[in-house]
């Protein structure tokens, strides 16, 4: 569900902003760029999976199998930037891909997988985001929204759904997980040496850009009792305990690992989790930001995933994404952070 009042005061930030850099930036010569370049890079939170219409369109013999949709909060800060102009046009290269981990941002070929009318045979592998977005020295601005794939937050939601069902602690199985397996600790620090990694070779590719992360917003409630045990429009059958892990012992830490490295590299981070509280999954539906195991989506976005069958509550399967409203929140955030950047070059 879309919020009015916060679109309106978003809004009105924004175009004080915008009015803000055409005061600021001096006029270039003739011959200089008619437009800013932005590279939107990132994972599903990023693409969108199923906000909005896909990008390209169903059918689109340009369809690659990463789940952009026009709705994700690139395509809104798009519009938004379209509207009220910092200065100058700013063009947009969106190349986020669902299920990317950080690796896959500028140093391995991914392998999409996206449900939507894959061709015969699977997604054919994509190159680098760095390579795709053709990042070099005529980059103003990336956004970068990534790490849950690579922390593997999607499997250890599953496997915490298998182990709530028994009876067990998913805290205990990550803590002290069994042997060839990492722990969260483990989980944590190779995510941090990797992003380190990842922020480098962007930096190398861009020189003069200035680079900014987007952070995860609050999937999880504040208070893991809140949640309807067992219901998949919410948590499922992960234990209220094991909420509360997840939301502290690993979604917070993600966001302090990837807001370290980004200060680290003195970038600019965003903080989309604060502002997100009490817009959870386990809330209602007016009021969640997050859809849960199972929510709304697209009629194009699949009800089934493994064995996951969403059908049998009347939703698709959303595990744990943002929605139109998450969205928009984290676009009014990125905006600013952009525009900001835009007057400092």
């Amino acid at each position: 569900m879309r919020h009015p009042v916060s679109r309106l005061r978003a809004r009105a930030l924004a175009v004080g902003l915008a009015l803000a850099a055409s005061a600021l930036l001096p006029s270039g010569p003739a011959d200089a760029a008619d437009s800013y370049e932005w590279a939107a890079l990132g994972d599903s939170y990023t693409a969108g999976g199923f906000v909005g219409e896909p990008r390209p369109p169903l059918g689109d013999v340009s369809r690659d199998g990463c789940d952009r949709t026009s709705d994700a909060y690139p395509g809104v800060v798009e519009r938004a930037l379209d509207e009220f102009p910092p200065g100058k046009l700013v063009h947009l290269t969106d190349v986020s891909c669902g299920n990317a981990t950080v690796r896959d941002i500028a140093t391995t070929r991914q392998t999409p997988v996206s449900p939507v009318q894959p061709p015969e045979g699977g997604w054919p592998a994509v190159d680098t985001q760095v390579k795709r977005a053709g990042l070099g020295s005529a980059t103003d601005v990336v956004t970068i929204g990534v790490g849950g794939n690579s922390l593997s937050f999607g499997d250890m939601l599953t496997k915490c759904l298998a182990l709530g069902t028994a009876g067990k602690s998913c805290e205990e199985h990550y803590t002290d997980p069994p042997e060839g397996e990492e722990s969260i600790q483990e989980k944590l620090d190779r995510v941090q040496n990797e992003y380190v990694e990842m922020l480098a070779a962007v930096h190398n590719a861009a020189p003069n850009a200035k680079v900014i992360t987007v952070g995860y917003p609050a999937v999880l409630p504040e208070e893991g009792s809140t949640c309807d045990r067992g219901a998949l429009t919410e948590l499922g059958t992960v234990g209220q305990a094991d909420v509360d892990w997840l939301r502290d012992g690993v979604l917070r830490q993600l966001n302090a690992t990837i807001q370290r490295v980004t200060q680290f590299f003195g970038d600019r981070y965003v903080d989309v989790y604060s502002s997100s509280v009490g817009h959870d999954a386990c809330r209602p539906t007016e009021e969640k930001w997050v859809e849960g195991i199972c929510g709304d989506a697209g009629d194009y976005w699949p009800a089934k995933a493994g064995a996951l069958d969403c059908a049998v509550v009347g939703k698709r399967a959303t595990l744990l994404h943002p929605n139109a409203a998450g969205h928009d929140n984290t676009a009014a955030h990125v905006e600013r952070a952009i525009r900001i950047a835009l007057v400092d070059r």
